[in-house]
């Protein structure tokens, strides 16, 4: 049986905020300074990266409120807690992303139909403090992306952003030795593509969870088995699975306890949640107990 453990090595919340803190105020400064640059430089590329900045910088200000907001306690009306405002976020920073990306790709289009010149030392040069910056950032919310859906959204626009500034190096670079112009519409849509595989790729799981779809790799089939082996249940169904947020995982259901065992309910009951603990990690059970002679006639087994 697929054993699903997840073990998480938490930072200080307080030390991640910080980290998040600066990484906005340096991508907020880089974005000026090359929306700045592309102008003076007629650089497309460059004002795209500095788009992508911009946006970076706004995805890590969501991403930080949405860490304040989901460690707010559960409270009367939202009984359930605030930790998916950080699903939420990640949400909205990936659909930004897939706007972008489209948008970038109309710029190049019609900057191949209407070409115009570009200063290829200025982009080389503002493009180098751009990846500097990125890099930067991306080393602060590094080892932060690892435990979180919204800080990954958040890290995976500065990964996007540091291959954009090394594009557009590489693009500066063509243009001074042999003056290919071409090159930077280009490298733009180079950097649209990269954008829009990496947000398809990563948004599904997001949906999901706010859709009340079952944990990633936990099979509802998997689960229902496992507890009606437990000793004592007849049967189970009406069973519904989800993610109340990104790392914790809920299950429902009704339990049919065997003829003549409705002693030992609690116990089974113990034992079913047990099981559900130790081989899934759900640890957010609720289960409803019908003894076998009173059991719903004819339920769906899941849902």
């Amino acid at each position: 049986m697929a054993k699903h453990h997840h073990h998480h090595h938490h930072m200080d919340p307080d030390a991640g905020d910080a980290r998040v803190l600066w990484a906005v105020i340096v991508n907020l400064g880089l974005t000026v300074a090359q929306i700045i640059g592309g102008i003076i430089s007629g650089s497309l590329a460059m004002i795209a990266d500095a788009i992508h900045n911009l946006s970076d910088a706004m995805s890590l200000i969501i991403a930080f409120s949405a860490r304040k907001i989901a460690r707010r306690p559960a409270d009367g009306s939202m009984t359930f807690g605030y930790g998916r405002a950080e699903v939420v976020a990640a949400l909205i920073n990936y659909t930004t992303l897939i706007v972008i990306g489209f948008y970038l790709i109309y710029e190049a289009v019609m900057r191949f139909i209407e070409p115009s010149g570009v200063d290829g030392w200025l982009v080389v040069i503002i493009a180098g403090i751009a990846l500097a910056v990125d890099v930067v950032t991306a080393a602060l919310t590094w080892s932060l992306s690892k435990e979180s859906v919204n800080i990954r959204a958040a890290f995976l626009h500065n990964v996007a952003d540091a291959m954009g500034s090394v594009a557009v190096i590489f693009a500066g670079t063509l243009i001074i030795l042999y003056d290919w112009q071409i090159i930077d519409p280009l490298v733009t849509l180079l950097i649209a593509g990269y954008i829009l595989w990496m947000s398809f790729g990563e948004i599904g799981g997001v949906i999901r969870i706010l859709m009340l779809g079952s944990p990633s790799g936990m099979i509802a089939g998997e689960v229902l088995k496992a507890v009606e082996a437990v000793d004592g249940v007849s049967g189970v169904h009406h069973l519904h699975l989800w993610q109340m947020q990104e790392h914790e995982a809920a299950l429902d259901a009704h339990l049919v306890i065997e003829s003549g065992r409705w002693g030992d309910a609690d116990a089974i009951k113990q034992a079913v949640k047990d099981r559900l603990k130790q081989d899934f990690g759900v640890g957010h059970t609720t289960l409803e107990l019908e003894c076998s002679k009173h059991a719903c006639v004819g339920a769906v087994a899941i849902g």
